[in-house]
């Protein structure tokens, strides 16, 4: 199989001791590409650090994740505009909206986002997007903001089916990763009304892993579970979802 995992944070520090082997664990179970988020200004330099380690299976982007979104907001964008412009990036991301603990910073989160929208349409690149708590105000915002030029993954997607068809009709993709597999999630319901060319894989490393390796540290490895519970759902063979889903990210991010 080839795998990609579309959203990984895989240089994040609880990897410190064992990257490589996380890294040689991902290739091993078939994940060839993982595309690692920013968050904010302190994980530039171990983002682009892991990515010139494995430039082969590593793709970077750029963007401010948005419960990292503080008063320094403006300096911080400041920072990842200028980063952008050295065009190693493929995509914007993760940005996005989240007042599920705190909407301390509601207007600060508001402004960062549409910011980093504009960025997406300047520059062509797809969206990583994070939304929690925020549904009609993401809505809202990505309404106005589409004029065709807007193109992305609603990552770590766990919404109705309703709000699927609201981010598809948006010209959105769905990232589903290990909260696909939880019991109480509804996505598996409908999942089967879903188009599979709008449906890409995460795992959000080094958070939410699937069933089967729950209270585990999540790593891109994971990513084969999430597969098969998803093409089981579909009554699929697992090698179809694998090449369905590679094949919607590798269009969305023109690699």
């Amino acid at each position: 199989m080839y795998l990609i995992d579309t959203h990984t944070h895989v240089y994040d520090h609880q990897f410190s001791l064992d990257r490589s082997e996380a890294m040689q664990r991902a290739l091993d179970a078939g994940v060839r590409m993982m595309f690692l988020p920013n968050v904010d200004a302190s994980t530039i330099a171990p983002m682009l650090e892991l990515h010139e380690q494995c430039p082969d299976c590593t793709q970077v982007m750029m963007g401010l994740q948005p419960e990292e979104v503080k008063e320094d907001y403006k300096q911080v964008l400041d920072l990842m505009e200028k980063e952008l412009e050295r065009g190693i990036y493929v995509g914007v991301g993760e940005v996005g909206l989240d007042f599920y603990w705190d909407a301390t910073f509601e207007k600060e989160q508001l402004d960062a986002f549409e910011t980093q929208l504009d960025w997406a349409k300047q520059l062509g690149l797809p969206l990583s997007i994070h939304c929690r708590n925020a549904f009609d105000k993401m809505v809202k915002i990505l309404e106005h903001k589409q004029d065709g030029n807007l193109r992305g993954i609603m990552h770590c997607f766990t919404g109705t089916e309703e709000e699927a068809k609201v981010y598809l009709e948006l010209g959105f993709h769905l990232g589903l990763g290990g909260v696909t597999t939880y019991k109480n999630c509804g996505v598996k319901d409908y999942l089967p009304n879903l188009p599979l060319d709008r449906i890409v894989l995460e795992t959000d490393a080094p958070y939410l892993a699937p069933v089967l390796c729950r209270g585990k540290r999540n790593e891109p490895a994971f990513l084969v579970h999430t597969a098969q519970k998803i093409a089981d759902i579909l009554q699929i063979p697992v090698e179809e979802l694998a090449a369905a889903t590679t094949t919607n990210a590798q269009s969305l991010f023109g690699i």
